[in-house]
């Protein structure tokens, strides 16, 4: 205990009992106060700022080398179901086979039965669903507008809308006029949506490439190239070359995808 606490304590009170808790409380709260100010103090405690260790660098490739890998396998997974289900891709069709196609008309439900299979609450959805469409419209002109204009100016590869605009369930010899009409228009939208994304994707990545404190659900193509967040340093001397040389796999697809 504190004896200048506890001169100053008996000073103000008689009572021997509040004397002594003033002195312990004051006393503790002098050694706590002193204690964390020399556990705040940058020079007699300095905070490691540094970089992220290299085999955590080097860990994050491996991991993207096995994404990549994943893909390939993914893609060949996919073009061997073009021989189980009896179709081909010419350019941007899609061709069945006679067989396949006499198949699917003959599965195809008519649109009749299909609306009375259809539900009632479902049909009242329908003005939501399409009162969408007009802003999807004018989101997918306004960032093709941007990446036209802006992209140049920051030396990054435009986004081709028909990487990720794919529409081809209409070519679907088992859906009737309404199932076709709804999954171009459903297809449309989600292709639409992660068009948007790898533009936004881009662009953030020029401009404030850093990474979320929390997780976020569904990471984007660009995001393992951001800095990680609170590396102060690592924005300070690594945020220029991001810019600069941070879209370089980008070229790299671009001139292997050439014939």
């Amino acid at each position: 205990m504190n004896s200048a606490s506890l001169s100053k304590a008996k000073s103000r009170s008689g009572n021997p009992a509040l004397i002594a808790v003033k002195a312990l409380v004051t006393g503790n709260f002098i050694c706590c106060f002193h204690s964390r100010q020399s556990r705040m103090d940058p020079i007699a405690h300095p905070i490691n700022l540094g970089h992220p260790q290299k085999d955590s660098m080097k860990n994050l490739q491996d991991i993207i080398c096995q994404i990549k890998k994943l893909e390939k396998e993914l893609y060949e997974e996919l073009q061997r179901k073009q021989e189980d289900f009896y179709y081909n891709i010419q350019g941007r069709k899609v061709r069945f086979e006679a067989a396949a196609r006499r198949r699917h008309k003959a599965l195809m439900t008519h649109v009749p039965i299909y609306l009375i299979h259809a539900g009632f609450r479902n049909i009242l959805t329908i003005p939501f669903i399409w009162i969408c469409l007009p802003p999807a419209l004018l989101m997918d002109l306004s960032v093709s507008i941007f990446q036209r204009v802006c992209f140049p100016i920051y030396e990054i590869l435009r986004v081709r809308r028909s990487d990720y605009i794919v529409i081809d369930r209409h070519s679907l010899a088992y859906l009737n006029l309404i199932e076709k009409v709804n999954c171009v228009y459903c297809g449309y939208f989600n292709c639409l949506l992660a068009y948007v994304r790898e533009i936004a994707a881009r662009t953030e990545q020029y401009w404030c490439p850093i990474k979320h404190a929390r997780r976020v659900a569904n990471l984007h193509s660009r995001y393992k190239y951001y800095l990680e967040y609170g590396d102060a340093e690592g924005y300070k001397n690594d945020f220029r070359e991001i810019r600069s040389a941070g879209f370089q796999d980008l070229k790299e697809k671009e001139t292997n995808a050439q014939p």
